[in-house]
């Protein structure tokens, strides 16, 4: 006992030291002086890629740093960092294989793009580019196209100055090499990528008219709104790709494998400007290879397609339409190109030669690189101009600006809001924020429409905002819808508080979290309103906010900026929409948009005060039903423990002849699987009565418990009949049961 008594002393005695070794004890900070100012620098480098070539188009050598000429916004910048980057264009043999090579175990690819600290020219003399594989957007024969285009190059035409790193998408961005130079990495990377997977994905979008394919199913789904999203996602993962690869000052080219991104519906084009302006920042110029190469369709399609369900194949009615849809899903790669200095390749079977054209256009070029005496972070746009100070004469490309930095915390409140009127006219969108929105039209006057605006927020970003220990956040909301002259008819600015729950505890894990109904944020309250309370489960239930405008038919542009005021994480949609006039004599039933809800809130809560609405605006308000207002369900994605509720309005149907003031319409709903068969139906259900406060319109109201639905993709139709006026209506939409 006595032994062990003096072992255990010993130890504490060896140990303190140690201890006190690893933990050494701080030095106290002494503040500076009262009245002694403290200074904070920070420099904003800025790189370019200047390509100088002759009248016949040979790169220039021998260029100094004090034969250019750099301004910004028409002022002089000083070169800082000055590079000629010679690039070979001599294909490279491969090389011999060794008895030794043969035994020795292949290289693992890095899955990781890592970039030198800023400034740093990592790679000297190399052409770097970026196979970047979009199979969401490519068939079966596209993918494989595209593979055989990309080996063949490494076979044929890579140089020794070549270095290149593979990114794949599907559903998300995936890096499967860096930059690396060893083609033997890069042709096995290739070979396995996986061929198939998504193809499903890079089907164009039906909207189920009646010169869309027959599948021989009872009808088609519209999914116009699940494309929003894909074509969203798309050119968010071109975004993400600009943001990994801004760290290397040096050229690159983005080549992006595609079969086309078809634009249907109602399309965030902020997203679009938004990945064309990160690839700008980044010096990246985007060359967008169609896949599909030259096609020649014949009306109606090819014999992989079925035939056409309606007499379009006979008036030419289908074939317009197939070249206008073939046409828009090359709009987009066009706009990608073109906008980052890039060029688009189409209508070609040969896709090593647009690689190799690709190639050609990397060639020799001058890195430049100044720190901008304009420290403002205010995200302006700045133009550059590069002029030859010497006689020599020159054709210089390069990028032609960038938008500058953003930084939240510095800005005022008179900032704050003069950052939100600018967001809804600059040509730099915000993205931090995401945004999913729903637009619909209601007719409530011969000549007017009421256009209802559904906007809806992650509950994430609430999240994100309640770890900073604040009490309350608040949603900042700017609007603003022009017509075809520019005008602006429609303007909304109004701000959300909410409340954040910080003791939201997370589920243990492995434990079950069900999916959470969106909270309806209030449309334009009284200052003295209380603000909304953020759930518990905060970082999985999402906030949806409502407004409406009253349009005439017409083509229209929508802007909307929404901003949460502790992270400052902005998001904007943008896009095109149209009015249709329903007035106009049509051969088909008319209808409303189809509003599928999952949610209504008593009209108290859901507009915040009553008080502020009359009772004869209640009631002319198709989204109110009742004492309740329906609150859109955005992505179609409901739950087994909810209720569908379906609303929309029926125009024009002929008068009942027994009784004049009624009308006769029976509606029923099913649902069917991705078979095509048939697995729910409600109904069918009389709506006989006028609305009131609606010229010759017939409010319909489904409710439909969904517990005896099993989970799944479902394709949900309503349809509609005028038994009276031989009319009938089947709109569609896909929905998700969960």
């Amino acid at each position: 006992m006595r032994n062990r008594q003096l072992l255990a002393t010993l130890l504490t005695v060896l140990m303190l030291p140690a201890s006190a070794q690893q933990t050494p004890p701080k030095a106290p900070v002494t503040p500076p002086p009262a009245g002694v100012p403290t200074f904070k620098s920070q420099s904003n480098l800025v790189i370019l890629d200047v390509s100088a070539k002759d009248k016949g188009g040979l790169p220039i050598e021998g260029l100094k740093a004090t034969d250019f000429t750099v301004m910004e916004d028409g002022k002089p910048q000083k070169i800082s960092v000055f590079e000629y980057q010679r690039i070979s264009s001599t294909p490279e043999p491969p090389k011999e294989i060794t008895l030794d090579d043969q035994f020795k175990l292949p290289e693992a690819p890095k899955q990781e793009i890592t970039a030198a600290t800023p400034g740093q020219i990592q790679y000297h003399d190399k052409r770097l580019m970026v196979f970047f594989f979009d199979f969401s957007s490519m068939q079966v024969p596209d993918q494989l196209r595209a593979q055989d285009g990309a080996l063949e190059y490494l076979t044929k035409h890579v140089t020794k100055d070549d270095v290149v790193a593979i990114l794949f998408y599907a559903s998300t961005i995936q890096v499967l090499s860096d930059f690396t130079e060893d083609r033997d990495v890069l042709t096995r990377v290739i070979k396995t990528l996986p061929i198939g997977e998504a193809s499903e994905l890079a089907a164009l979008a039906d909207t189920g008219d009646e010169n869309g394919e027959d599948t021989q199913a009872a009808f088609v789904a519209d999914e116009t709104e699940f494309n929003i999203f894909s074509t969203d996602k798309k050119l968010a993962a071109i975004e993400q790709a600009a943001k990994m690869l801004q760290g290397f000052p040096e050229k690159k080219a983005l080549v992006y494998f595609s079969g086309g991104v078809s634009r249907s519906g109602l399309d965030n084009e902020a997203q679009l400007q938004a990945a064309i302006n990160a690839a700008t920042k980044a010096n990246l110029a985007i060359y967008a290879i169609d896949t599909r190469g030259l096609t020649a369709d014949p009306p109606g399609g090819g014999a992989s397609k079925g035939g056409s369900r309606g007499s379009g194949i006979f008036n030419g009615a289908v074939y317009n339409s197939q070249r206008s849809s073939f046409l828009a899903s090359q709009d987009t790669l066009f706009t990608l190109a073109a906008e980052t200095g890039g060029k688009s390749f189409f209508d070609n079977n040969d896709i090593t030669a647009a690689i190799t054209r690709t190639q050609e256009a990397m060639s020799s070029y001058y890195l430049l690189g100044y720190y901008s005496n304009n420290s403002a972070l205010d995200g302006k746009y700045r133009k550059i101009t590069v002029k030859l100070n010497s006689k020599l004469s020159a054709h210089l490309e390069h990028r032609q600006g960038y938008f500058a930095d953003k930084v939240w915390g510095k800005l005022n409140a008179q900032d704050k809001e003069q950052q939100l009127k600018e967001a809804l006219s600059a040509g730099d969108p915000a993205t931090d924020l995401p945004l999913a929105l729903q637009l619909d039209y209601f007719r409530v006057s011969p000549t007017a429409y009421l256009v209802p605006v559904s906007i809806r927020i992650p509950g994430s970003v609430v999240a994100l905002a309640a770890k900073g220990g604040a009490a309350t956040t608040q949603f900042d909301f700017a609007g603003q819808i022009q017509d075809e002259k520019h005008a602006v008819v429609g303007n909304v600015r109004d701000n959300i508080q909410i409340k954040l729950n910080s003791a939201a505890a997370a589920p243990a894990p492995g434990a079950p979290v069900p999916p959470a109904p969106p909270t309806a944020i209030a449309a334009a309250p009284k200052p003295d309103a209380k603000p909304a309370t953020a759930p518990a489960a905060t970082a999985r239930k999402s906030f949806q906010y409502d407004a409406g405008f009253t349009l005439e038919p017409g083509k229209y542009r929508m802007k909307f900026v929404v901003r949460e005021n502790i992270t400052g994480k902005m998001g904007t949609f943008e896009s095109k929409f149209t009015v249709p006039d329903l007035s106009a004599d049509t051969s088909g039933l008319k209808l409303s948009s189809v509003i599928w809800s999952s949610q209504r809130e008593p009209v108290t809560a859901a507009v915040g005060t009553a008080e502020r609405f009359s009772k004869k605006e209640v009631r002319a308000n198709p989204m109110i039903v009742g004492d309740h207002k329906v609150i859109p369900n955005i992505t179609h994605i409901f739950r087994r423990n909810q209720s569908l509720y379906v609303n929309f309005d029926v125009y024009d149907a002929l008068p009942d002849p027994a009784s004049p003031k009624n009308r006769r319409i029976k509606v029923t709903l099913d649902l069917f699987n991705q078979k095509g068969v048939k697995t729910f139906e409600v109904g069918p259900i009389e709506a006989t009565q006028l609305a009131g406060t609606r010229p010759e319109a017939v409010p319909v109201q489904l409710e439909i418990p969904l517990k005896t639905v099993a989970r799944g993709e479902y394709v949900g139709q309503i349809n509609v009949v005028d038994e009276v006026g031989r009319k009938f209506a089947f709109p569609r939409a896909p929905i998700i049961v969960q």
